[in-house]
């Protein structure tokens, strides 16, 4: 089958983890105000000190979080952080002073690292991951942890994305009745709703993507082994990366400037010091001029034809050689096999990850199915864990049926994506990323009309998936996807940030209750009077 409608998987309660300093500042029962949407520009990061950015962050979740539930909880370290950054010597760092969320299947020293799951509610680990290594030493402020469907959308066949046990179920900032997509749902919704600028999300397939085109940011899923997975709670070694997720494409530039590079403890990463170089300086509004970008109309629809149009104008307009692409036979369905391979990966890769943390967790997949168990009235009365019980049936890495379902996928996946690339000469894919925001819904889940094809193609080979907002279909954001050939992430950039200037500045959220009550619409449900 194909992963969607398991776009619960991969796509994307209870809490008993302390959320954020301020929250109690908050009257116990009742419903926040919701700020103001952030102003159209905001503040210059190099007009705030670190702290001062810190502070303003802090402030917008308090405001808002009670609400959208992006954050499972904010680093108690963070102004101390800050202050050490301002306190160093001018010009330090990269991202001086930037604050920062990580998606909390990222290890960060001094917090736990939960996956969303009440299991590793006591994950303490005390490591940092390296990319979180990398982040410091670029001055980066790490701010707190994003909420994220849990265990990253591999529990269930049925699940809601953006929910977890930890963190309750994120809400879109463009409407809160919306589902934010997943599984990177608190980093996409964060970043919309102006808490933060740069976050990091992670993929296994569409789980940057989807929440990236469902909130309206842009995300970035690298091509695999550019950035190092060690500490990052797993799914799947084949497909797994972190990835940036950010308002604009320059400032996913520069997270991939610092996250990107060679780490000995993940095999992966081998070539990726070889691959590095400076993405945003390769930055131009020229760099569509003379590409052949192939447009994937077969991928198209869902509503987004119109957006399309319109993105495709504009890449014609910034100089670019469009060629059209109608009608595309793929070599083979490879969902089946790929969904073998993420199960039996899944038992493998996170039984290491659960036996090698020092924390007092379950220690395998097993007892993680235990624990949700015994813990059902929190963890499962929305959906169950029957990808966990499929994954802890399969004999892992060991089966032969694995390995072969590896190889069928991985060869038609890349083999399909060189024919459309060599086919049509071109440097890029192009087509709209997802439909717009489903509603979140406790009876039906997740629900999709289409999308993510070419983008599970992406994933399963292991190339680099671009996501660039397009629009506001009837007032909610969909995205413009650039996938390209393995290491080509700073031509993608270069592309996506082109067209990102072509386009021209987008609204931003207003937090709706829904988009039914906006103004431009909630009219024409009433009922109209008829005069005789």
């Amino acid at each position: 089958m194909r992963l969607l409608p398991l776009a619960a998987l991969l796509l994307g309660g209870c809490t008993t983890i302390a959320v954020s300093p301020g929250f109690d500042d908050l009257e116990d029962g009742t419903a926040p105000v919701m700020a103001a949407p952030p102003p159209p520009g905001p503040p210059r990061l190099e007009s705030l000190s670190a702290v001062e950015s810190v502070r303003s962050a802090q402030g917008w979740i308090a405001a808002n979080d009670r609400v959208l539930q992006a954050v499972i909880a904010l680093d108690p370290t963070a102004l101390d952080q800050a202050a050490r950054v301002d306190r160093a010597p001018p010009g330090r760092g990269p991202m001086r002073g930037r604050p920062i969320l990580i998606k909390d299947n990222v290890e960060v020293a001094g917090m736990p690292t939960t996956a969303g799951s009440l299991a590793l509610a006591a994950n303490t680990t005390n490591r940092d991951a390296p990319i979180i290594t990398r982040l410091r030493e670029a001055g980066a402020v790490i701010l707190g942890k994003s909420n994220l469907s849990e265990w990253a959308n591999i529990r269930s066949t049925t699940s809601i994305s953006g929910w977890s046990a930890v963190g309750g179920q994120t809400r879109n900032p463009w409407a809160l009745d919306r589902n934010t997509c997943g599984s990177s749902s608190g980093s996409g919704a964060a970043v919309a709703a102006g808490y933060v600028d740069y976050a990091i999300g992670t993929e296994t397939d569409g789980s940057i993507a989807c929440p990236a085109s469902f909130n309206g940011v842009v995300g970035l899923k690298p091509t695999l082994g550019f950035v190092s997975r060690t500490h990052i709670v797993p799914i799947s070694h084949s497909q797994d990366t972190a990835g940036p997720m950010t308002r604009t494409v320059r400032q996913a530039a520069e997270l991939m400037n610092v996250i990107t590079g060679s780490d000995p403890a993940d095999p992966a990463t081998a070539q990726a010091d070889g691959h590095r170089s400076d993405f945003a300086a390769g930055l131009s509004p020229d760099a569509l001029k003379g590409q052949r970008i192939a447009v994937l109309r077969f991928a198209g629809g869902f509503g987004t034809e119109a957006l399309f149009d319109a993105a495709v104008t504009a890449l014609k307009g910034a100089g670019a050689d469009v060629v059209e692409v109608k009608e595309f036979k793929p070599t083979g369905d490879f969902g089946d096999d790929e969904f073998k391979v993420l199960v039996a990966e899944l038992k493998t890769d996170l039984n290491a990850y659960l036996a090698s943390s020092p924390a007092a967790i379950p220690k395998t997949l097993a007892e993680v199915i235990a624990f949700n168990k015994a813990q059902a009235a929190a963890e499962m009365q929305l959906f169950g864990q029957e990808i966990f019980e499929m994954a802890e049936k399969t004999r892992g890495v060991d089966d032969p049926a694995y390995r072969k379902a590896r190889a069928n996928s991985l060869r038609i996946a890349t083999t399909d994506l060189d024919r459309l690339l060599t086919e049509n000469k071109a440097v890029a894919l192009v087509f709209p990323t997802y439909q717009a925001a489903w509603k979140i819904d406790v009876v039906n889940r997740d629900v999709s009309s289409g999308g993510g094809n070419v983008g599970s193609m992406a994933a399963v080979a292991g190339y680099p998936h671009l996501t660039v907002p397009m629009g506001l279909l009837r007032g909610l954001p969909v995205g413009l996807s650039f996938v390209g050939p393995r290491w080509s992430d700073a031509r993608l950039l270069a592309l996506g940030n082109a067209y990102e200037l072509a386009r021209g500045e987008l609204p931003r959220p207003r937090f709706l209750p829904s988009i039914e009550e906006a103004p431009e619409y909630a009219p024409a449900l009433g009922r109209q009077q008829v005069r005789p």
